[in-house]
Parts: structure tokens; C-alpha cells; sequence
């Protein structure tokens, strides 16, 4: 049973967040038991500090062990003062929150393989092979896996959250390639903003073997209303501390709330397409892997021929993590990947999946060697122009932005903190619901 609320125009107070939580945890025995709670990492809006301390109150003191995991994926590992800043706490001293260190072979335990003929039905006949599921084994050294963390619009999956902060938060590279790839031939276009994905129910078939019980708390952050001045098309600034529902239950129905809700404040409908979009990323993306939300989430909105300016001056690396393999493959449609597979199907899916998600969707004539991309993607960042030339993206210096002039012109949009909100248009509102 789902305990939850939600509001797509109010907020909810802390008070009502602490009674949600108690609730859910009355109503899980949890005493003398060792507990792990899974946390995102701070590239997601989220009031984690709440969690952790409302976390700390009501249930240390009834159970054997109370310990975090930050679900990086890949990312790159968090300091001790990165991980005190996601908390809310000075020091670690009484604390234990590990990294996920998805780079050591010994992280991982297998739960058991996904059957080729079970994921040709769970992809919809797009791959059919078998895809062994690994996840960190840390997770068998406790009696309660604890999910807690944000749903927003996703490119890869439909929407974050749920079984999600699992598979690839926690998981080996097999699950994480194999999700991704999916994702990259079912296209960012299609699929983000979707509640009902391929790539969600080859997640939920993965969480099944995880020997453990699993409860899931899913955040939806809420998004402060435009400024006076703002047009209705203007993007959302999302405070950190802020939260529109809370909906705890078994991760797969807390998912299934979130993403409703989810659905209804973190989408934001144009009329007409925009034929460019300067897409400001904040701080919390620290290189182009992270900071490509900002592509992710505008490119339904752009015309075809349109263009997007990823703009970051603080930006100065691709990827801490995949950076020398995205020098050698670039950024390129997905028909760029798949006319010639041979030449690049052993590298990284998951990198090859980020390539096409940054680049968009395009065409590749294997005849000729041309390549054509739906839009164009410009970064305005601190990664020189000769890198940008070689890996397939525009430049612009970011020197030459002047916002406040951007904002004035009729056909580009503005976003500021992008890499959250979705935008799409009004034609397509109906569209996968």
C-alpha cells in the first residue's frame, strides 16, 4: 500500500513530511534490523537533509545499523565534504555513506541472468540476448534496502526514480550498458517523459532478484512558479528544499505516483516549436555527461534545422569518467552507431548511448559517409573549440552570451537551471499516456 501526497500547486510543509514518514515506518518492522538507505548524488534536486535527518530521528534508534549508499551510476566518487554537503552535516564522524565504486570488479555480486527470449519480450523484439544482473554486494550485508531519492523526466528510462536508483544507480556495467543502449534505439525523443518504457520493465525484471526487501521513498520536487516578467514558456528554477509529494510503498507503485505527479509539474507544454534554445546548466553538472540534461530535456521543443546552446563556461571536461572513449567515438545519431556496428560495438554501450542522446536524432548515408542531424548542438563551455570540432559538437565562445540580450529574442528560449524540466509541444500532449 502507497502512504503518500501530492499537489500540483502546493508544496508540502515539513511537518506533513515528517508524519509520511513515521507512517511508512510504523508500518514496517524495522527494529534490531541493519538497514541501507540509497541516496542520489548531487546531481539531483532533492531535500536529502530532511530525509537524512527525519531518517536519524525515527528510525536509529529502533535498528541494528542505519547506513547510506550514494547511487552514482558512474559518476564520478563524492569527497567526504561532497557527501557532509548531500546530507546536510558537517562531519561523517558517526555516519557511514559509501560510494558506489562502480570501476572495481570486486564491487559486485551476480543476483542471476535475464534469459535472451525474456528480453527480446521485455525490449519488444529490439535485442535479444541474455544480460547478467550485477549489483553492488554491499546490499547482502543488510535485512532493509531503503530507497530515497527524486523522479523527474528521464532520457533513458521515461522517468528517474524507483528501481531506477538500483539499476544503473548501484548495478555492474552489463544492466548499465544494456539499459542504456535500449534506450538510445528506442530514441531520447520517444521515450522521455514516458511512464511505461522497455527499459523500466527490464529494470523492475532486475530489482525482482534482489534478495532483499525493498522500500522505496520517491520524491517529486516541486517547481517554483516564473517570475512576474516571465512568459508562460519560461523555465522553472526548482528550490532545493521544496516538495510537491512524497509517495513511500514498494518501489514499483511509489514509482507509479511519483511519475503521475512527476508528470503533471515537471513538463511544461509550448505551442509551437522554438528554433533555439540557450540552455543554461547549473553548477550541480560538472562535465558534459551530466550537464547533456540540458539537452535531453529541450530537444522535443526545438524545430527541425533549430539549435541548442549548451551554455557553461564552468565546464572545462566532457566526462571525468568516459572522456578519452568520447574522444575516440564523438557524438553521432544512433544511425550513425548501427550502419557501422562492427567498428563500434565494443566499445561502452552506455557511452555510445550518451553520444546519440547528445547528438539527437539524425540520418547517416553509409554511401556517401554524411551525416545529418535533426538540430544542431553547440556548446558554450570551458572545453576548447578544436576538442568540440573533434568530437562532432558546434562551438561558440561563451564570452560573446550576453543572457539578458538571448532572452529578448522572439525565437529563443531561455532555460535557465536546465536539465530538469522537459519541454515539449502541445500537438504531442496526448502522445505515450
Amino acid at each position: 500500500m502507497i502512504i503518500g501526497k501530492g499537489s500540483t500547486t502546493g508544496v508540502l510543509a515539513e511537518g506533513e513530511v515528517r508524519e509520511l514518514v513515521a507512517e511508512a515506518l510504523a508500518r514496517h518492522d524495522l527494529r534490531r534490523r541493519r538497514v541501507l538507505v540509497i541516496i542520489p548524488d548531487s546531481t539531483r534536486t532533492a531535500p536529502i537533509p530532511l530525509f537524512f535527518r527525519l531518517f536519524h530521528e525515527l528510525l536509529r534508534p529502533q535498528v541494528a545499523a542505519l547506513d547510506y549508499l550514494v547511487a552514482l551510476g558512474t559518476h564520478q566518487p563524492l569527497s567526504d565534504a561532497a557527501l557532509c554537503r548531500l546530507v546536510g552535516v558537517e562531519n561523517l564522524s558517526d555516519t557511514r555513506i559509501y560510494n558506489h565504486h562502480w570501476d572495481r570488479p570486486e564491487t559486485f555480486v551476480t543476483l542471476g541472468t535475464i534469459a535472451e527470449d525474456e528480453i527480446r519480450d521485455l525490449s519488444g523484439g529490439l535485442l535479444a540476448m541474455p544480460v547478467p544482473v550485477t549489483m553492488n554486494r554491499l546490499i547482502l550485508a543488510y535485512d532493509q534496502l531503503i530507497v530515497c531519492g527524486p523522479t523527474f523526466p528521464h532520457e533513458v528510462v521515461g522517468f528517474s526514480g524507483g528501481n531506477k536508483y538500483f539499476f544503473p544507480g548501484i548495478a555492474g556495467p552489463e544492466v548499465i550498458n544494456f539499459t542504456h543502449w535500449l534506450g538510445a534505439l528506442i530514441t531520447s525523443m520517444e521515450i522521455i517523459g514516458t511512464k511505461h518504457t522497455p527499459v523500466r520493465a527490464v529494470i523492475d525484471r532486475a530489482a525482482a532478484l534482489i534478495p532483499r526487501p525493498r522500500l522505496c521513498f520517491s520524491l517529486v520536487v516541486k517547481p517554483q512558479s516564473p517570475a512576474p516578467k516571465a512568459q508562460s514558456h519560461s523555465a522553472f528554477h526548482i528550490p532545493h528544499s521544496e516538495l510537491a509529494g512524497l509517495f513511500i510503498g514498494p518501489p514499483e507503485e511509489a514509482y507509479e505516483a511519483a511519475a503521475a505527479l512527476s508528470a503533471q509539474v515537471h513538463i511544461i507544454w509550448l505551442d509551437k516549436p522554438v528554433q533555439r534554445v540557450l540552455s543554461i546548466i547549473p553548477p550541480m553538472y560538472d562535465d558534459l555527461w551530466t550537464a547533456a540534461k540540458g539537452m535531453y530535456k529541450l530537444e522535443p521543443a526545438i524545430a527541425d534545422g533549430g539549435e541548442v546552446i549548451i551554455y557553461a563556461p564552468h565546464i572545462t571536461e566532457v566526462s571525468y569518467t568516459h572522456g578519452h572513449l568520447l574522444d575516440q567515438v564523438g557524438y553521432h545519431s544512433r544511425d550513425y552507431f548501427l550502419a557501422q556496428w562492427e567498428r563500434f560495438k565494443d566499445y561502452p554501450w552506455g557511452v555510445l548511448a550518451h553520444s546519440t542522446h547528445l547528438h539527437g536524432l539524425g540520418t547517416y548515408d553509409p554511401a556517401s559517409g554524411v551525416e545529418r542531424g535533426r538540430i544542431r548542438v553547440t556548446l558554450a563551455t570551458g572545453i576548447p573549440a578544436e576538442r568540440c570540432r573533434r568530437i562532432n559538437l558546434g562551438y561558440r565562445n561563451p564570452a560573446t552570451i550576453d543572457v539578458r540580450e538571448w532572452e529578448n529574442q522572439a525565437d529563443t528560449l531561455v532555460v535557465p537551471k536546465a536539465g530538469e524540466i522537459l519541454y515539449k509541444i502541445c500537438k504531442y500532449a496526448n502522445a505515450n499516456r
